[in-house]
C-alpha cells in the first residue's frame, strides 16, 4: 500500500462503487429498515473497517495502524452524538421511515465530499504553521466544555437555519411529498419537496460536526491518507449505525459527556505535544475506556422519561 495518486484514485472509485452498490442494488426500493437488516449492514461495515485497518497495519507499521483505529473510534463515537440530531430532524418533520434510508445516503455523499476537503486543508495548514498545532488543541478543549455544558440543550429549529431561511426566500417548497423524491412538478413550475428541506438541514448539521471531529482526527495523525480513509469508513457505517441504535439512542444520555471528555483529553494531548508525546496505545486506551465508562453508566443510570412528547399531530410544515 502506497499513498501516491493511483491509490488515491482506487481507494475513491472502491468508496463511489460501494455507494452504488448499496443505492441500486440492495436498496434500489425504498423501505423501512428493520433492526434485523440494520444489525447485520452495521457488522459488515465494521468489518470491513477493521480489514482495512489491519491492512494498514501489516503495510504501513503498527503506529500507523493504531493511530488508524484510533481515529476511526473517536470518529464512529462523534457520529453517535451526530445520529441524535439527525434523529430529531426526522422527528421533527416526521419523515416516513422509507425514506430516512435515501436522505441519509445523499447526506453521507455529500459529508465524504465536505470532509475531504476539510481534511486537506487542515492537514496542510498544520504542515506550514505549527502554531496551529496550540491553536487546534486550544479549540479541541474549548469544543469540550462547550459540549458538556450545552448537553441538555439540543433543538431543531429549521427557521434559526440560515440555509434553510435562503432557501425559504429564494426556492419554492411544497408542503407536501411526492414519494421519495427531492423535487417535484406542479402546474409546469418545480418544487423543493419538505424531503430537500430535510437533506439540506442533515448536510448543514454535518458540516457543524466536521467542525469538531475533523480537528479531534487531525490531533491523532496528520498524514492525510490516515485522517482521511479512517473518516471514510466511519461515515460509511453512518446509515446503518442509526438504523441500529435509533431506538437506543436516547437511552445513551452519558455518552454525550464521555465525547466532551474525549475531546478535552485529545485537545490537552495535543497542547503538550511537544514536551510530552502520549503513546498510541495509551491514547487508544483512554478513548476506549472513556467511550466504555460512558455507556455503561448510561445503562446502569436510565434518565427519567420526559412528559411532553416530540413533534405535533400533523407533521411540521416548511414556510416558502
Amino acid at each position: 500500500m502506497e499513498n501516491t495518486p493511483l491509490f488515491w484514485l482506487g481507494f475513491n472509485a472502491f468508496v463511489i462503487a460501494l455507494l452504488l452498490l448499496d443505492l441500486l442494488v440492495f436498496n434500489r426500493r425504498a423501505h423501512a429498515v428493520r433492526m434485523r437488516e440494520a444489525l447485520g449492514w452495521s457488522a459488515f461495515w465494521i468489518t470491513l473497517s477493521l480489514c482495512f485497518n489491519a491492512l494498514v497495519y501489516r503495510t504501513l507499521g503498527a503506529e500507523a495502524g493504531l493511530q488508524w483505529l484510533t481515529g476511526y473510534l473517536v470518529e464512529k463515537a462523534l457520529s453517535v452524538d451526530n445520529l441524535f440530531v439527525f434523529l430529531l430532524i426526522f422527528s421533527y418533520f416526521k419523515v416516513p421511515a422509507e425514506y430516512q434510508h435515501r436522505i441519509l445516503f445523499w447526506g453521507v455523499l455529500g459529508a465524504l465530499l465536505l470532509r475531504a476537503i476539510f481534511i486537506l486543508v487542515g492537514a496542510a495548514l498544520l504542515a506550514k504553521f505549527h502554531f496551529l498545532l496550540y491553536v487546534l488543541g486550544a479549540f479541541l478543549v474549548y469544543t469540550g466544555v462547550k459540549m458538556a455544558l450545552s448537553a441538555e440543550s439540543t433543538e431543531i429549529d429549521p427557521e434559526a437555519n440560515p440555509v434553510v431561511r435562503f432557501l425559504s426566500r429564494h426556492l419554492p417548497i411544497t408542503r407536501q411529498l411526492d414519494g421519495g423524491k427531492f423535487f417535484t412538478r406542479k402546474d409546469g413550475l418545480r418544487f423543493a419537496t419538505p424531503l430537500f428541506v430535510v437533506l439540506v438541514m442533515v448536510e448543514t448539521t454535518d458540516v457543524v460536526f466536521a467542525v469538531d471531529s475533523i480537528p479531534a482526527i487531525l490531533a491523532i495523525s496528520r498524514d492525510t491518507f490516515i485522517v482521511y480513509t479512517s473518516n471514510v469508513f466511519a461515515l460509511l457505517g453512518l446509515r446503518a449505525l442509526y438504523f441500529a441504535l435509533a431506538g437506543l439512542m436516547q437511552a445513551f444520555h452519558y455518552l454525550h459527556y464521555g465525547l466532551s471528555l474525549i475531546l478535552v483529553f485529545i485537545g490537552g494531548k495535543l497542547l503538550i505535544e511537544d514536551f510530552y508525546t502520549f503513546p498510541m496505545p495509551v491514547a487508544l486506551g483512554i478513548v476506549g475506556l472513556i467511550l466504555l465508562v460512558s455507556v455503561v453508566v448510561s445503562l446502569v443510570l436510565p434518565k427519567a422519561p420526559k412528559a411532553e412528547v416530540l413533534g405535533e399531530e400533523g407533521g411540521r410544515e416548511v414556510k416558502s
